[in-house]
């Protein structure tokens, strides 16, 4: 009786260790490094690629089946009809025969395709058009070609680009060229007998020029250049020579000089230049989109203010170089200029619509362009536009991505609107919960609304452009192949209230394939906290890259913390010179709230990686949260944000100050705790890898433990090469799992 506790605590140990992962081994590592290929080619028609008969409301598209053969779908858009375009066995018969060759029915080579009322089928194979009577089976040549099948047409951005003023140093009217002479603005007339010059107290060297179109006036973007910030590199094994190369390019970095651009006015019968009062654009970052008006009396220009505080439409009265600000956002954090920045003239109209946050959402605005007054808000509400895809002059109308709109829905997901300039009338396109994408007819009348979620193979409907009426279902994406990967699951959305109680935080969860519920796994989280975007999937795949490392035994988070973008104006400004909270605060509880719901989630044992931006967030969870994360891989990290390119940091930074050293993994590198593992590429051209190298000195420093590796050679997300990629893997396995990697 007395051995009885011992065994019984013997058993307690198994037990528990049955109920810990196991993972890392050798099968483990070959499952990761091949699910990608064991994933690939396994949904069926996940795209569709649509052939639309030239002049018709018409269109045909392959679909692959579970057999892996083709067949032809045929489309009537305008009867809302689809079917299956012939027989397939009886076409790929009376064909051999004609072409004395073997035609597969799984795999007919038709390039064009016509299906009449009466069912006959005209369609090209070899260059050689025929004309196919199902009833029949008759199979006739056709005099003359079938022509070739158009293709579906996207709206993007370069539907609303337009064209400004006309940079050149040719008059409109052919009469006068400007050129530069020892610094010195020279007109030369057509027949080059008449020549006039204009002074200036300065040497000009680098210029544009943008005539007024009555030839009468002309505008010199004068450009002060930058000044030079030259990094080094040291290339240690070059693949052609034996000694190592010195690598150099200009990089500039946060406080920088940048080149300055401001317009200069000339007036050509005067010969003498207009002095314009720059106290509206005193300090640009960029000054672009110069438009003359059509009665060459003024011209506009938009103004980004150094520090993207400050943005503006500028209007100059070409007689009198008067300046007056049109349109002004201000923001005491920042304008995010690269992401939501729009303005689309509209000249006829003499009004300009204008995209802002400053009603705390991104939304359009219609302003009036010779006063500059407000006529109306004509998006609004706690959501955001995503885009413009779209304007829409003659029928005053707005095409646009919106997201947000449903609050039943993940607020990431992108859905496409129209809506009149004046705000009324808005129209949903889409409505589908998922993340959409369409595809519109050569006519514009129809389009094709594909959409999906992680967890919803891609949906593809037929939809009308007037009014976004279903036509018809066209296909739904068949994922059997993949249910058949032993172990395959989607990732899992989850959403958890953030650091404010209130707000709505999304992610995924990746699982690995042979999970086991009744285990404990480590967590990693995927990080990349970058304020230009948002990062978590939100469309089908079969395969993510974040699988790879769940396959070793751990789970696997992504998550969207507040300071990343397209979600409210205050959910965006929490990163405002502060990309260390990177949305830490949203994250550490997110997780924390799946655990409570999945017991197998072990928080004991968190990790975390990420690159460039990510790599900086990475090493800042060990130093900032070091009691929720333990171990972090951070691959070419831009840890001080004064080392990193310009315009990238001082986005979200702004203008030189002490909270660039504060947000800083230098600053804070003896806060280090837990296990640290650091990769960047000795070459790397996108992040400086002297930003990696000081925290490395910071670290020695400071008497703290870490690993680093440094690939010759390799530039920007070394991370992601099979070598680190793979060491990567290993430090994981070593420090959460507490195996030796691939050992067993």
């Amino acid at each position: 009786m007395r051995f009885l506790p011992r065994l019984l605590l013997l058993y307690l140990l198994f037990a528990l260790s049955s109920t810990l992962s196991a993972e890392g081994t050798k099968q483990d590592y070959q499952n990761a490094a091949t699910l990608r290929q064991k994933t690939n080619g396994k949904v069926l028609n996940e795209k569709i690629d649509l052939h639309w008969v030239p002049d018709a409301d018409r269109f045909w598209y392959r679909v692959r089946t579970p057999e892996e053969t083709w067949r032809f779908i045929f489309v009537d858009a305008e009867r809302g009809s689809r079917k299956i375009a012939f027989d397939h066995d009886r076409l790929a018969g009376v064909l051999s025969k004609e072409l004395q060759q073997k035609i597969n029915p799984g795999d007919i080579p038709i390039k064009t395709l016509d299906v009449n009322a009466d069912g006959s089928v005209l369609f090209t194979v070899d260059n050689k058009s025929f004309a196919y009577d199902p009833k029949s089976e008759k199979l006739s040549k056709l005099e003359k070609t079938l022509p070739p099948a158009l293709k579906s047409r996207r709206e993007s951005s370069r539907n609303t680009r337009q064209r400004d003023a006309r940079s050149g140093a040719t008059s409109p009217d052919g009469n006068w060229t400007i050129e530069l002479k020892e610094g010195q603005l020279v007109a030369f007339s057509k027949d080059k007998k008449t020549t006039q010059n204009f002074q200036t107290n300065d040497a000009l060297q680098n210029i544009r020029i943008l005539w007024a179109p009555d030839s009468t006036r002309f505008i010199v973007m004068d450009t002060k250049p930058e000044q030079d910030h030259i990094v080094y590199m040291i290339e240690s094994s070059p693949k052609n020579q034996v000694q190592p190369r010195l690598k150099s390019h200009q990089y500039l970095k946060p406080g920088d000089k940048i080149a300055m651009t401001k317009p200069r006015l000339f007036d050509l019968n005067t010969q003498g230049e207009t002095p314009i009062d720059d106290k509206h654009f005193s300090n640009p970052w960029r000054i672009d989109r110069l438009r003359w008006s059509a009665d060459s009396s003024r011209f506009t220009l938009i103004y980004n203010q150094r520090g993207h505080q400050v943005l503006r439409v500028i209007g100059v009265d070409a007689t009198t170089g008067e300046a007056k600000s049109l349109i002004e956002d201000r923001s005491e954090t920042f304008i995010d200029y690269s992401r939501k920045q729009f303005a689309y003239f509209l000249d006829e109209r003499s009004e300009i619509i204008w995209m802002s946050e400053r009603d705390g959402w991104n939304h359009l605005y219609r302003f009036d362009a010779k006063s500059g007054e407000l006529k109306n808000q004509i998006t609004q509400g706690e959501w955001v536009v995503r885009g413009v895809d779209r304007v829409d002059v003659e029928n005053a109308q707005i095409w646009f991505r919106a997201s947000g709109r449903d609050k039943d829905q993940d607020p990431y997901h992108v859905h496409y609107c129209r809506i009149n300039f004046d705000g009324s009338e808005l129209v949903r396109l889409t409505e589908a919960d998922g993340t959409h994408e369409l595809e519109y007819s050569p006519n514009g009348e129809y389009y094709i609304d594909r959409y999906s979620r992680v967890d919803l193979p891609p949906v593809h409907e037929l939809r009308r452009s007037q009014d976004g009426q279903l036509i018809c279902q066209l296909e739904t994406s068949d994922i059997s192949p993949l249910e058949n990967v032993k172990g395959w699951r989607m990732p899992e959305r989850f959403v958890a209230k953030g650091r404010d109680d209130k707000t709505d935080i999304w992610g995924i969860i990746h699982r690995p394939t042979n999970f086991d519920p009744s285990k404990k796994y480590p967590v990693i989280e995927k990080i990349y906290a970058g304020p230009h975007d948002h990062f978590v999937p939100k469309s089908f795949n079969a395969y993510y890259s974040a699988q790879q490392i769940a396959e070793l035994g751990f789970i696997v988070v992504q998550i969207d913390g507040m300071g990343t973008n397209w979600r409210s104006r205050a959910f965006h400004d929490v990163c405002w010179q502060n990309l260390k909270d990177a949305g830490f605060p949203d994250r550490i509880r997110w997780i924390e709230a799946a655990a409570k719901k999945y017991p197998f989630m072990d928080l004991s044992r968190v990790g975390i990686y990420g690159g460039s931006a990510g790599g900086q967030n990475a090493l800042a969870a060990l130093l900032f949260h070091p009691k929720f994360y333990h171990v972090a891989v951070a691959d070419c990290g831009c840890h001080d944000n004064r080392m990193d390119k310009i315009w990238w940091n001082e986005a979200w930074m702004g203008e030189m100050g002490p909270h660039y050293a504060d947000n800083s993994n230098v600053t804070h590198a003896d806060n280090l705790e837990g296990k640290l593992f650091l990769t960047v590429g000795e070459i790397d051209t996108n992040v400086d890898p002297a930003s990696t190298m000081q925290v490395v000195d910071a670290l020695i420093k400071a008497d703290k433990d870490f690993d680093l590796l440094v690939v010759p050679g390799a530039g920007h997300g070394v991370g992601e090469r099979p070598y680190a990629a793979r060491r990567r893997q290993d430090f994981f396995v070593r420090h959460l799992l507490g195996v030796e990697p691939r050992s067993r």
